[in-house]
């Protein structure tokens, strides 16, 4: 089969099962087989080239998305497998930061519904996105691929792969009901991407995570790097226009280090990702990759500064974890005279009162409710209540963009707007205002 276009290859991809945009979900007895009869009939591409493994409840994008860069400055071709995505399918699969091409795409589509016709095997969305990185990937003669766990680890389609590094960047409270309620069940998840006589980075010093981590690398032979151990972060400090770190690595210290990325978490998340690079390389990277490479990072979506006059920050804070760190990271790198507005959206599967409580204590002005462009959305009169419980003053809105122009009708040029709660909120809003129009299907 061929796809003649962009849309029609898409629109068969949007007939598969999609757990991202649906109710998350696992089968009683789950199992990586169907993904891996796939692959199998397309050579085992995921075996072409060596890889990088990257979970963790926050940070994860952001980790890999750096690794990448610091292996590409290299002078590798590196492969890089990230989602969600926030205006094109394409921007998932990339080498060397190049998303793939529409040409690429409908390719690597037309292929897989031919192995679906033939095998009778029907992958989900997600699956069919992780064979297609895999396979480009191959086909891309990459040195290296960074892929990026969709959710957990163990039971998660990117984990075909035998990693020669797997990061777990932190585990906190979210898709409980999938990965389990506790900690403990999570990270349990999660460290199932460590492999047999390779290296694992726990960049958490969580007593529980790290246990747990310490028991799965003995048990598979695993070198094992925990942060404040094997690699310290010495400072995080704010900085003009970021962050000032300071890393030592098994390899080499690194000082001053400026990663133009807002907020103490992103400190982390550089600080491991440089350290997940030398794993790999098995050397220092050396200062002048470290320093140029940092210096000139960009996380779209994720702490982004979007538009000023009222002064516009667009945040992928999904869970309450990310919504704290949002909240520890915009007095001091956001700082306005004026009032601060937030527009907030959100999915089920997350306590709103959790997502809602923090925001509402660090003093909002108000907050402009909606309801995420995605079947899982939770109802904006649902979030305005929450915000009125905890003496929050909400409006609600029927979509991101109305939510929005009503927060900037209400700003002064002083002011500060805040778009955080989900990721399809935040594309939603990113793309009006800085004219990215979606190609996502409607």
């Amino acid at each position: 089969m061929r796809f003649r276009t962009y849309v029609e290859a898409l629109t068969w991809l949007e007939t598969h099962v999609d757990f991202e945009r649906l109710a998350p979900n696992r089968q009683p007895v789950p199992t990586l087989q169907p993904i891996k009869d796939t692959l199998a009939l397309l050579a085992d591409p995921q075996f072409d080239y060596p890889t990088v493994h990257v979970t963790g409840t926050n940070g994860k994008g952001t980790t890999t998305t750096l690794t990448s860069a610091l292996l590409s400055a290299t002078g590798l071709r590196v492969g890089t497998f990230t989602s969600p995505d926030l205006h094109a399918i394409n921007e998932r699969i990339a080498v060397n930061g190049e998303p793939v091409d529409d040409e690429s795409l409908i390719a690597l589509l037309s292929r897989l519904a031919d192995v679906e016709s033939v095998s009778g095997v029907a992958l989900t969305r997600f699956e069919l996105l992780t064979v297609a990185a895999l396979l480009h990937f191959s086909d891309e003669g990459v040195d290296v691929a960074v892929i990026e766990v969709g959710m957990g680890g163990t039971w998660d389609s990117t984990n075909v792969i035998d990693s020669k590094v797997a990061v777990l960047t932190n585990v906190d409270l979210d898709h409980t009901a999938v990965l389990g309620p506790t900690i403990s069940a999570i990270a349990n998840d999660k460290v199932g991407i460590f492999r047999p006589a390779s290296i694992a980075i726990v960049a958490t010093t969580n007593v529980v995570v790290v246990e747990i981590a310490q028991r799965k690398a003995n048990e598979l032979d695993t070198e094992l790097w925990l942060l404040d151990d094997s690699f310290v972060l010495e400072r995080n400090e704010l900085a003009l226009g970021g962050r000032a770190i300071t890393v030592q690595t098994p390899f080499e210290r690194y000082e001053e280090v400026l990663v133009s990325l807002h907020g103490i978490h992103q400190g982390i998340n550089a600080a491991t990702a440089i350290v997940a690079a030398e794993a790999f390389l098995g050397r220092a990277l050396g200062g002048d990759v470290v320093h140029s490479t940092l210096r000139a990072a960009r996380m779209p979506g994720r702490m982004e500064l979007i538009a000023r006059k009222p002064m516009i920050v667009v945040d992928g804070a999904h869970n309450p974890a990310g919504v704290r760190a949002l909240c520890a990271t915009l007095d001091g790198a956001f700082f306005v005279q004026g009032a601060r507005r937030c527009v907030v959206g959100m999915l089920t599967g997350r306590d709103i009162d959790d997502m809602v409580t923090p925001l509402v204590e660090l003093g909002f002005t108000e907050f402009h409710c909606c309801a995420p462009q995605s079947p899982r959305a939770v109802p904006a009169h649902e979030v305005a209540e929450a915000v009125r419980r905890h003496g929050g003053v909400a409006f609600e809105h029927p979509s991101g963009i109305a939510a929005l122009a009503h927060a900037r009708e209400r700003s002064t040029d002083e002011d500060l707007i805040v778009v955080a709660g989900s990721l399809y909120l935040v594309a939603e809003v990113r793309g009006e205002v800085i004219h990215v129009a979606s190609r996502h299907l409607s």
